[in-house]
């Protein structure tokens, strides 16, 4: 396994590196390391070679929030609204290096993400065209006005691949802001499809918490194929 770890804007940084040239690039924002798991469990299973960059030390509630939102729980911390000077960090400073250290040219840059993350990697289509795949698994569509901003404002690159994800559990909850998780996604995936990108949406067993791991490995399997 060809890894390097490094650190760059207090953020680390765990590259694995494809033997083959020019494969494709899949960026992972990661909480712990389920990223990293599931690249491994698809690496076992000798799926397609790709270049996988997972990128850890996080602030959760800044970093992928796309605008300030309160928390979701007296005990929580409320959402700052980082995720543009966050997104620019990674265009402008991460990526870069990251295509320095591997060899040839991708075939493809994707962004996926679990939760928040895979909020984020949605979101980062709004903002930049250099992501033509994009996995959002169990990602937090329940965000205050996510559905609204994605459906009012234009991507800047309509992806080749779109994933979405959620388990069947994650909406029955009391909670009024969180019960709107798969409402907010299958609306979002109406509107996907009738702007006409592949999208592929699963509904997962289980609450938010359960088979992380593996589903994030289906998720970048998906934007492989």
């Amino acid at each position: 396994m060809n890894r390097e770890d490094f650190t760059l804007c207090d953020y680390k940084l765990s590259l694995f590196r494809a033997e083959k040239a020019d494969s494709p690039l899949i960026i992972f924002n990661q909480f712990s390391d389920e990223g990293e798991a599931a690249f491994l469990d698809l690496q076992k299973e000798n799926y397609k070679d790709f270049h996988f960059l997972a990128i850890g030390n996080l602030n959760w509630e800044r970093d992928l929030s796309p605008w300030p939102a309160p928390a979701l729980g007296k005990e929580g911390d409320d959402f700052t609204g980082g995720g543009e000077k966050y997104l620019d960090c990674i265009l402008s400073e991460i990526l870069p290096l990251a295509k320095e250290k591997i060899n040839g040219v991708p075939e493809f840059i994707g962004i996926a993400g679990y939760s928040l993350a895979g909020l984020f990697a949605l979101y980062a289509l709004y903002n930049t065209d250099v992501f033509t795949r994009v996995a959002s698994m169990s990602g937090s569509l329940w965000f205050p006005g996510i559905k609204e901003f994605c459906k009012e404002n234009a991507m800047k690159i309509l992806p080749e691949k779109l994933y979405l994800s959620i388990g069947e559990k994650e909406s029955k909850t009391r909670h009024p802001i969180l019960k709107t998780m798969q409402e907010n996604t299958e609306d979002l995936l109406k509107h996907f499809k009738s702007m006409g990108i592949e999208t592929t949406y699963e509904v997962n067993p289980g609450n938010h918490f359960q088979d992380v791991n593996l589903r994030c490995a289906e998720g970048i399997l998906e934007l492989l194929q």
